[in-house]
């Protein structure tokens, strides 16, 4: 398929930069990744790095409606803890993430959004 990862040279050139002589890369794009896939390791990992995990996880085995929108949880700081947050830009470094503020210890941080 046009644009899979087979087609990547330099995916393949790392691979054997690292020592991977022969590799077989596949694309997989089902089930679609969501962030209940974090483990609590990844979790803490991220925390200790400065960026808020995800708060909830997303579900969509749940049948029933849908609400158009959504009641966003608390998002505690990862470095103080405190739930007293705003959000300031609904984008970051990078689309799945969000800019926050602390207001407890004043920090900027980034949050994983949910999805």
């Amino acid at each position: 398929m046009p644009g899979d990862a087979r087609d990547r040279p330099d995916l393949r050139r790392r691979l054997a930069q690292a020592g991977y002589a022969r590799v077989d890369i596949q694309t997989v794009l089902s089930p679609a990744w969501t962030t209940d896939w974090i483990t609590a390791e990844g979790r803490r990992k991220l925390a200790a790095a400065g960026i808020a995990p995800p708060v909830r996880a997303v579900s969509a085995a749940v049948p029933g409606p849908v609400p158009l929108t959504l009641a966003r949880a608390p998002v505690p700081c990862p470095r103080c803890g405190s739930a007293d947050t705003r959000e300031t830009s609904r984008f970051s470094g990078t689309a799945c993430k969000a800019l926050y503020q602390c207001r407890a210890c004043l920090e900027p941080f980034e949050h994983v959004k949910e999805f």
